[in-house]
């Protein structure tokens, strides 16, 4: 065995065994990092039931299998959404007491102790929602019954902040699939809860906090808390039509001030019936999932979750399905966008990562379709730029704010990651380029880089 692949084999057995770092915000306030400085790009997969329903041998093979599609984070529920009170986990336990949240279950806890521990086995990351929103709400979708009040919910918070205080590979998401009523003090509730578990777990030195709405018009967690101290980076939920421009919240709360990384903590699963009328509008395919995610990251996003209808709720036959699930979960991990959702994260980090801003003024003749709607987004000193084209076929820029006298170019295929060189370009204010194909599902990023010589 060569020198070379005895230390590309070293080096991939180094990442696989490597603990997770802890996670923070970047000082310029729009990235994530981990401690020792280098990017983090929130790439989560979205399962929801997976401390409710999964035994260990099965959460093996689904931590295995989002590893090695590319996924550094599993959102998921600890007080879930699918009669988590009271249907016990496989091994016969529920997680609080007489449904007191200030007498959580530890024998529950121990499942999620050892999720935490083969996530971590992997450099994988849990985005732990304590509890979902029903538990607040009973009218709400999902299953009571209502449990949360100000003063449980806080002991609630200390309790699980004082388990997990050395749990370097944990992200805590407030909330859960709910926008706070107005008047009903549930605004209050989730502080508390921040606060329990800031009190015990080591402050927000310690901790990577954000909260998880349902979709709003403007505003995503940003609405209710964005001056909350616990709260670290925004989150949207935009919903599951694909006949949304998403990446419209994502610059709205990429505009606030204080600065805070944002992100689309659920956007339109893949597998799900668009708009929940499969009937008329049919189901959500690749296509749909990769304009959002790459979209909703041109416009400056600091990551993306990703969802698949048939896997947040690890469907199987012998259970009834939410909103007619297609497949069993363990088919569905290989539906096509879970395999192609590590392709933009690659993306990004291929290039200098922190001093990525979104430039639309990089666009020239917008199309006036929004799942035509092309983004830019480029190095701030303008070292490079990223263009993203929907549905391929020609665009034109201005690359003036490039700062090469000559642009080299690649097309990258978002369906493979596939890399197909480009003949360079002027630095011009009006530069005509053509993607290597067009139509509905043709989707492309030009990668453009400044040259000098």
């Amino acid at each position: 065995m060569s020198a070379r692949i005895l230390l590309t084999c070293l080096a991939a057995f180094l990442i696989t065994v490597l603990p997770a770092q802890r996670v923070t915000v970047h000082p310029n306030g729009r990235f994530l990092a981990t401690e020792d400085g280098q990017p983090f790009f929130y790439l989560a997969d979205t399962a929801w039931e997976l401390l409710h329903r999964l035994d260990r041998a099965a959460v093996d093979h689904y931590l295995q299998t989002r590893h090695a599609q590319g996924f550094n984070v599993i959102q998921t529920v600890a007080l879930a959404e699918l009669d988590g009170l009271n249907t016990p986990n496989p091994y016969g336990h529920t997680p609080l007491f007489d449904n007191d949240p200030a007498r959580p279950n530890p024998a529950y806890f121990e499942h999620v102790d050892y999720v935490l521990d083969r996530a971590d086995s992997l450099g994988m990351y849990v985005a732990l929602l304590p509890t979902w929103g029903d538990k607040l709400d009973r009218k709400s979708w999902g299953v009571g019954p209502e449990v949360l009040t100000t003063a449980n919910a806080a002991a609630f918070g200390r309790w699980l902040g004082a388990r997990y205080k050395e749990r370097d590979n944990l992200i805590w998401i407030i909330g859960g699939d709910r926008n706070p009523r107005e008047g009903g003090g549930d605004v209050a509730v989730w502080n508390a809860l921040a606060a329990g578990i800031l009190a015990t777990a080591g402050g927000t030195d310690r901790t990577l906090m954000s909260y998880h709405p349902q979709p709003t018009d403007a505003g995503g967690s940003s609405r209710w808390f964005h001056n909350e101290g616990w709260l670290d980076f925004n989150m949207h939920q935009t919903g599951h039509c694909a006949n949304r421009a998403t990446h419209e919240l994502i610059s709205h709360d990429y505009g606030l001030q204080p600065t805070k990384p944002v992100l689309d903590g659920e956007p339109i699963y893949e597998d799900h019936p668009n708009c929940f009328n499969a009937k008329e509008l049919g189901y959500s395919v690749a296509h749909d999932i990769r304009r959002t995610m790459y979209q909703n990251v041109f416009a400056g996003a600091c990551g993306q979750s990703y969802g698949c209808h048939d896997v947040w709720q690890m469907y199987t036959p012998e259970r009834e399905g939410i909103n007619g699930p297609l497949r069993p979960w363990r088919e569905a991990l290989q539906l096509p966008a879970a395999n192609q959702a590590q392709h933009l994260k690659t993306l990004m980090l291929s290039r200098p990562y922190f001093t990525r801003i979104p430039d639309q003024s990089m666009v020239l003749d917008q199309p006036a379709d929004f799942r035509r709607h092309i983004m830019a987004t480029r190095d701030a000193a303008g070292s490079y730029a990223m263009v993203y084209l929907p549905q391929g076929g020609r665009a034109t820029l201005d690359l003036s704010t490039l700062a090469g006298k000559e642009i080299s170019t690649e097309w990258y295929d978002v369906r493979t990651g596939a890399r197909f060189a480009a003949d360079p370009v002027d630095r011009g204010s009006r530069v005509a380029v053509t993607a290597p194909s067009s139509g509905l599902g043709s989707d492309w990023v030009l990668v453009l880089d400044a040259r000098n010589d």
